[in-house]
């Protein structure tokens, strides 16, 4: 008697290893392979969100370090083209323009203020005139991250300030332009 529940408790085990080996099988069955990043030469559309946030994250990672005329680079301090050109290419490995001016002409949509997501640029007039002449990375809730003046550090900022808004531009989507 002691040896037939013994059997019924064994096959028990075993069927229930059996139906969880198999739910386990049929899962990684149906699993998304995704090639490796040498391989891709652009991520899917689902992607461009996670990029977004990876350019955000870079981005709100810069915050603190000093601002430095000509600088690209969080060891020897950003100016706002130097800290977007790193932000790009060290979180979403796209190599922008050095200058403000250049990063205005790539081949990327403009963006209505209202509609801006993170990652986007937003460029501004702060000289004279509307040439443009600085920039920022926008994150989000109408904030942005950028490397504003002498003496200053990389902070964050908020779009709707009076001075942002007599300054705004425009906003460009670099993601959207290079296929990504």
């Amino acid at each position: 008697m002691h040896n037939n529940k013994l059997g019924v408790s064994w096959r028990n085990a075993v069927a229930t290893l059996m139906v969880g080996a198999a739910l386990w099988v049929s899962g990684c069955g149906t699993h998304e392979v995704r090639p490796s990043p040498q391989q891709a030469q652009s991520p899917p559309p689902a992607d461009k969100l996670l990029l977004g946030n990876d350019i955000l994250f870079s981005a709100l990672g810069q915050v603190g370090i000093p601002y430095r005329y000509g600088g690209s680079s969080p060891d020897s301090g950003f100016d706002c083209s130097g800290l977007i050109q790193y932000v790009y290419a060290e979180s979403v490995d796209i190599q922008l323009p050095r200058t403000v001016a250049d990063m205005t002409l790539i081949d990327a949509p403009t963006i209505d203020e209202d509609k801006l997501k993170a990652g986007d640029l937003v460029i501004f007039a702060t000289g004279w005139g509307s040439r443009p002449s600085h920039a920022g990375i926008y994150v989000g809730d109408g904030r942005f991250v950028h490397a504003p003046s002498t003496g200053g550090v990389v902070r964050m900022d908020l779009l709707s300030a009076d001075y942002w808004q007599r300054s705004y531009l425009e906003a460009k989507r670099p993601l959207a332009a290079l296929g990504r």
